[in-house]
């Protein structure tokens, strides 16, 4: 090729990725990658978060005495909201089963789905969601009646075992109980309620789900303290909230609100001393807060989101405690559920 001629198709190229870059969505998120309206301009334009909840679960999503809905799974949702709008409560709740949670994101009936989801390879890549931080390290158990006399699974030999489908609990039990040689009798349900209907019922000798669960529903039994739950742990369940995948910039709203829980624990800033620290020194907490920078902005989100969120609904430890902590019945110990500096696995990416 003659070189006048290369320095001209050189030129053309040059020109035209300077034309395509110069297309980039604007701030508020008005666009995504295929040019259609991004998920986060559609939800301050509705003004409300829609957000998928099991509903049935105490401690991670259910109704109060007051009529309201409640929980970790909840906590997470007003967090959002609050981030988006200065207003915790701009969330219109659905409850959804575990079988019809996944439909329901992929066709945009809501936002996103805070509902115990354990974060799998499958559900990340075949089931098209994108995955925000775990909010709780979990284990699938089984729970059991005391007066069985059965202390370990190898006790379940032949007995009846209740589950439910479309979770990851169903396939978990298949595994381990193949895994060890144990022959049982599988008793499954589409819905929660039913599931352990029939194990309060009598219908089968042992119930399985995330131990955080099985400790959540025996408080619903007719006599709690009549079931054990037993030591074996049948999995690792890391329980995250999940975006509809193809949206990064809404998925990045989601991921950073929840990192706002984790590092609003770690810096010491909570919902009662949140205004103390607008005077700081430190350019850290003045990051976080968006009283430096523009953080917020390069997400479409106002610079003080973070300060929005912990004012409202508090750091992951209030969460915590109010939810699932020693001062409610479910009492849960933190665990992994820790900052690292207490031997947890919870921290946030640093805000700059």
């Amino acid at each position: 090729m003659h070189k006048s001629s290369w320095l001209i198709l050189t030129s053309v190229f040059f020109i035209g990725a300077i034309a395509g870059c110069s297309s980039s969505p604007s701030p508020s998120g008005a666009a995504n990658s295929s040019g259609a309206a991004g998920r986060l301009q559609t939800i301050l334009s509705r003004g409300q978060l829609k957000c998928g909840i099991s509903g049935e679960l105490p401690g991670f999503s259910f109704l109060d005495k007051d009529g309201k809905y409640s929980g970790l799974d909840v906590e997470v949702c007003r967090a959002i909201a609050a981030a988006l709008f200065d207003k915790p409560d701009a969330v219109e709740y659905r409850q959804l089963n575990a079988k019809e949670r996944f439909t329901a994101l992929q066709t945009g009936e809501i936002d996103i789905l805070s509902r115990n989801t354990t974060w799998t390879l499958s559900r990340d890549t075949s089931t098209k969601l994108e995955f925000a931080p775990v909010v709780f390290y979990d284990g699938q158990g089984m729970m059991v009646r005391q007066q069985s006399g059965i202390t370990s699974l190898k006790g379940l030999e032949g007995k009846a075992i209740c589950t439910q489908t479309g979770t990851t609990n169903e396939q978990n039990l298949t595994d381990q109980m193949r895994r060890l040689g144990i022959s049982y009798k599988p008793v499954v349900f589409e819905d929660v309620n039913a599931t352990f209907a029939a194990y309060a019922q009598g219908r089968c000798d042992g119930v399985t789900s995330d131990r955080s669960q099985l400790v959540s529903r025996r408080t619903k039994l007719p006599q709690p303290e009549q079931n054990i739950i037993l030591e074996d742990l049948l999995s690792q369940e890391p329980l995250a909230p999940a975006v509809s995948d193809g949206d990064s910039q809404w998925a990045d709203v989601v991921k950073w609100s929840v990192f706002t829980l984790f590092a609003g624990e770690s810096l010491g800033i909570t919902s009662k001393n949140v205004g103390e620290f607008t005077t700081s020194k430190d350019p850290v907490i003045l990051r976080f807060l968006g009283i430096e920078g523009d953080l917020g902005k390069g997400m479409g989100l106002s610079n003080d989101f973070a300060a929005r969120i912990i004012k409202h609904v508090g750091n992951y430890a209030e969460i915590y405690d109010r939810n699932l902590g020693p001062k409610t019945p479910l009492n849960l110990e933190r665990g992994l559920n820790r900052l690292p500096a207490q031997g947890g696995l919870l921290f946030s990416p640093p805000f700059r």
